[in-house]
């Protein structure tokens, strides 16, 4: 019986071969890599990458699709029956890439989550709403550039690789997805992610307002070099650290 596809777990399938085609030229798999691939669905990206690997480790949460993919009996596919979002990442050598289709309902708290295990990997290619990939490359003064473009944009270089039509899916969803690239930066712009995190949610507390009142509680003019004229959206992630450090001055 075919699966049927489970709102609960945000699940579209990707069925266009050309699409696939091109998610596997742009991860560009080498036979050694340690990839993990995040909500595999029936297969369709990880039989086309283990053509290219010794081996493959994915993580399901559908018992239905577990059993699909056991069905198989290919002994190059690990499967760990998880919640990718509470998932121990830190298990695995150093040095791993992470690939997946992400359920839409998970993507931005997958993407907080995976940031936590960030020295262990090496870069990772995700297809998302083409939305949340826009917010994450955003550049400084964009309508769409917030926390998640500083938080993320401060360990890794991003970038929309290209967008993926919904007619791409079975279903079909009601949003254009598109190919993230995120490659974690050598030298990350920040060591400790929680002062960063604080500060990037005040300054963008009240989108309207200048820096000088959204930060009024914890920083004034006195206390930094970053013009706090400015809206948060004019600052670039490099003004934010030095606004981060700032901060924790005067804590």
């Amino acid at each position: 019986m075919a699966h049927k596809a489970r709102k609960r777990f945000g699940q579209n399938f990707l069925v266009d071969q050309q699409v696939i085609n091109q998610i596997v030229s742009t991860i560009a798999p080498k036979r050694m890599d340690s990839i993990i691939e995040i909500g595999p669905g029936k297969g369709a990206l990880t039989f086309p990458l283990i053509d290219h690997l010794d081996h493959i480790h994915v993580i399901e949460i559908d018992r239905d699709l577990i059993s699909l993919l056991q069905k198989k009996s290919n002994k190059k596919i690990t499967i760990h029956e998880s919640d990718a979002l509470v998932f121990n990442f830190d298990q695995f050598t150093k040095n791993i890439r992470i690939v997946g289709n992400l359920p839409y309902n998970i993507s931005s708290p997958l993407l907080f989550h995976l940031l936590n295990h960030r020295n262990n990997i090496i870069d990772m290619t995700f297809m998302l709403q083409k939305e949340v990939v826009d917010r994450i490359v955003a550049a400084p003064g964009s309508k769409v550039y917030g926390r998640t473009s500083v938080i993320m944009q401060a360990f890794f270089d991003t970038e929309l690789m290209f967008v993926v039509p919904k007619e791409s899916f079975d279903p079909q969803p009601k949003i254009e997805s598109a190919i993230l690239y995120l490659k974690t930066k050598s030298e990350p712009l920040v060591q400790n992610l929680r002062p960063l995190e604080e500060i990037v949610k005040i300054a963008f507390s009240q989108r309207r307002k200048t820096l000088k009142n959204c930060l009024k509680s914890v920083l004034n003019q006195s206390q930094t070099d970053i013009d706090l004229s400015h809206r948060a959206e004019m600052l670039s992630v490099e003004n934010f650290v030095t606004l981060m450090n700032d901060y924790e001055k005067q804590n």
